[in-house]
């Protein structure tokens, strides 16, 4: 069933229903054996690619719907499915499949001098809900990932994917059936009226763990109004520096890619920290590269000094996610300054360097504040199927439990195992 408003008593007793369903699920699912989640996975990615045109069908509908609505480039960029990218999600879930599950695994073992024998053991967190905006493969990522790590997921998508995302959720439901699971284990919420996440958000006693994928906006009211704990996936304002000792060409490429490849994406580059060393040899030549690949350069005085095509950045541009074909670049004195205006401005999401200095690539690893640092690398890549997670839930920027991309192992909690033979205290 797919409601696009209810009433808010009805709102009320549809989420109480979907949490007592997801508790329920998730019992078994926390016992089903890797054999059989990975059914789920390898059947879902089959069904994926067997229902492309359908999906395609449900995209063009919420595609059409964005124009109208003016969605900007950077949101329709990440609204858009074709079979590339449905490929993509097909492939990310048979991945997924291929990781070994972190469910059960002993983490550490030890017996203590009176006999007993105690065992830290990874479980799934339980159940977990997913609220995310425009992007509809999310549907398909958060879905494996709590799939996998034994987790039964709620979904939240955004109005703008609604569609898209519903088709996507039909695969995966499918799947759990044909696999011998509950369709419970995954859920999607039916309706596109925002009171459905207040509701969740209050739902402490059948929901686990929130993971909120979106908008500034939408980060900080979850954070204002959740009574359940979180998985902050903040604004990617990452950072590129181009130290002293920098390779001219590797600081060329890097910045392009790590701008222009995707702009609408978190780890897209939106400042460029340029060493005052390298201010006459390197940077008119990356102000160059950036504009002939479409982009808008804002820079501070010294920057706008070198070419009249600059716009003068402002104070805001600092802390700014363009999420759009637009970079900030500022001139630094040193690797000292650079790191201070990072941990200043930046959301301590993914920020790199690049330098040939091994000391100076050190002190910017050690230094800066962020989930991700980065050495002479895209900032694009951060992302968990880059990591070798399959996939990821969410880059998380908070340092309590999961940091950096979220994937199955994040997706766990641990329990102690203690073993002994009619032990008494004394």
């Amino acid at each position: 069933m797919r409601i696009s408003a209810m009433s808010a008593q009805d709102i009320t007793a549809m989420m109480a229903e979907l949490g007592t369903q997801a508790k329920a699920a998730a019992l078994e699912l926390s016992i089903a054996p890797t054999t059989q989640k990975n059914d789920v996975l390898l059947k879902g990615a089959a069904l994926l690619r067997a229902n492309a045109p359908k999906i395609k069908e449900a995209n063009a509908k919420d595609m059409a719907a964005g124009e109208e609505k003016g969605l900007a480039a950077s949101m329709l960029d990440r609204l858009m499915l074709d079979d590339a990218r449905i490929e993509s999600m097909a492939k990310g879930l048979e991945d997924i499949a291929e990781l070994t599950d972190p469910v059960g695994e002993v983490m550490s073992q030890w017996d203590r001098p009176n006999g007993l024998n105690i065992s830290r053991v990874r479980v799934p967190l339980g159940v977990i809900g997913i609220i995310y905006e425009s992007r509809p493969n999310v549907t398909a990522d958060a879905g494996a990932l709590s799939l996998k790590s034994g987790n039964v997921a709620i979904l939240r998508g955004g109005s703008e994917s609604f569609h898209s995302s519903h088709a996507i959720m039909d695969c995966l439901t499918e799947a759990l059936e044909q696999a011998g699971l509950p369709k419970t284990c995954i859920q999607m919420i039916p309706t596109t009226d925002r009171a459905a996440v207040g509701e969740m958000l209050t739902m402490s006693d059948t929901i686990d763990v929130i993971v909120p994928r979106g908008g500034k906006g939408l980060i900080e009211r979850i954070t204002r109004e959740s009574k359940i704990p979180l998985f902050k996936h903040l604004d990617g304002i990452c950072h590129i520096y181009v130290d002293a000792t920098s390779d001219v060409e590797k600081a060329r490429k890097v910045i392009v890619n790590g701008k222009m490849r995707r702009t609408g994406i978190c780890g897209a580059t939106e400042t460029v920290l340029i060493n005052r060393a390298v201010l006459e040899t390197q940077a008119s030549t990356i102000i160059t590269d950036l504009m002939d690949a479409g982009c808008e350069v804002r820079g501070d005085e010294a920057i706008q000094a070198l070419d009249d095509r600059v716009v003068r950045a402002t104070q805001e541009d600092w802390g700014m996610e363009y999420l759009d074909a637009i970079v900030s670049v500022k001139v630094v004195d040193s690797l000292s300054e650079a790191v201070g205006h990072i941990n200043t401005y930046g959301s301590h999401h993914t920020d790199c360097i690049i330098t040939e200095d091994s000391t100076a690539a050190e002190d910017f690893l050690n230094q800066v504040d962020s989930a991700i640092c980065v050495l002479n690398a895209s900032t694009q890549f951060a992302d968990g199927g880059e990591f070798g997670m399959g996939a990821e839930i969410g880059i998380s920027t908070g340092k309590m439990h999961a940091r950096g991309p979220v994937g199955v192992e994040q997706l766990t909690s641990f329990k102690y195992k203690v073993r002994g033979d009619g032990h008494c205290r004394p």
